[in-house]
C-alpha cells in the first residue's frame, strides 16, 4: 500500500534505464502497483521489457455483490498483465490455501499471469517444519490442470520480510529444489515451474543471489519504492 500519481517518476526512471540497457538479455521487469494507479502507468509505460500487474484481488470471477472488492476481471480489463497472490502479508490477513487457490483459478481464467507465493514462518521455520508448509501451500493452492507457463513461484520466508536478513546460500538452494522436485512430484508434471526468491532483497545482497543457478528472479518489496534502488538491485546482479 505505497503510492500514488507522483510515483510516475520512478516508472520513468525504469523506463528509461530499461531503454538504454543493452545486456539484461530481455529478461522481465514486473511493477505491480496499488490498483488507483495500473490505468495511469499503463499508458506511461513506454518499455516493451516492463509489464503492470496486481497485488491481489477478490476471487469471484464475475461481477457480483461484493462491496469494495475488486477481481481478476476488472484488472485484466484495466492494464494488468501480472498479480500477486498468497503474499505472506494477505496469509496473515487470513487468506487460507483454498481461497488462495480460487484467486489462482480465477485470475488464470481471466488471462492474468500468476505470480504464486509460498513461505514458511519464523516459528514454523525453528520447528523444522518447512518443507512440510512448502508442500501443503503448493498441494492446496494449486492443481495440475493449471497452465504452469502462467504461474511463477515466488518463495518468501516470511521471517525475512523487512528484517534486513537473507537466508544462506545453501539454504536456498535447498528450497528452491525441493520447490521446483515437489511440484514435479505432486502433478508428474513435466515442465519446471519458475521461482522468485523474495525476502529483504536490496542492492548490496544481491550479488550473493547470482551463483544460484534455480532462483529465476526476485520478488522486491521494500526497495522497490526508490527507483534508483529498484534499478541498482539490477545494475548489480548483471555485473
Amino acid at each position: 500500500m505505497f503510492g500514488d500519481f507522483s510515483s510516475l517518476k520512478t516508472i520513468h526512471k525504469i523506463n528509461k534505464f530499461s531503454s538504454k540497457t543493452k545486456n539484461l538479455n530481455r529478461k522481465k521487469i514486473i511493477v505491480c502497483v496499488p490498483n488507483t494507479l495500473i490505468y495511469f502507468f499503463k499508458k506511461k509505460l513506454k518499455s516493451k521489457d516492463i509489464s503492470l500487474g496486481a497485488q491481489n484481488c477478490h476471487y469471484h470471477e464475475s461481477f457480483g455483490p461484493f462491496t469494495g472488492s475488486v477481481n481478476a476481471l476488472m484488472l485484466k480489463k484495466i492494464g494488468a498483465e501480472y498479480i500477486i497472490l498468497g503474499h505472506s502479508e494477505n496469509r496473515l490477513e487470513g487468506e487460507s490455501n483454498s481461497l488462495i487457490k480460487k484467486k489462482i483459478i480465477s485470475s488464470l481464467n481471466r488471462k492474468l499471469n500468476v505470480i504464486f507465493c509460498i513461505g514458511e514462518t519464523y516459528k514454523e521455520k525453528k520447528s523444522g517444519k518447512t518443507f512440510k508448509i512448502l508442500r501443503k501451500q503448493l498441494k492446496e493452492s494449486l492443481t495440475k490442470d493449471l497452465n504452469i507457463n502462467k504461474i511463477i513461484i515466488a518463495y518468501e520466508p516470511v521471517w525475512c520480510i523487512g528484517a534486513n536478513k537473507i537466508p544462506t546460500k545453501n539454504y536456498l538452494l535447498k528450497i528452491t529444489k525441493f520447490i521446483k522436485n515437489e511440484y514435479i512430484k505432486i502433478y508428474r508434471a513435466k515442465k519446471i515451474p519458475k521461482i522468485l526468491y523474495g525476502g529483504s532483497v536490496n542492492p548490496k545482497n544481491i550479488r550473493l543471489f547470482t551463483s544460484i543457478s534455480d532462483i529465476d528472479g526476485f520478488l522486491i518489496g521494500g526497495a522497490s519504492q526508490s527507483s534508483k534502488k529498484f534499478i541498482d538491485i539490477i545494475k548489480n546482479y548483471y555485473k
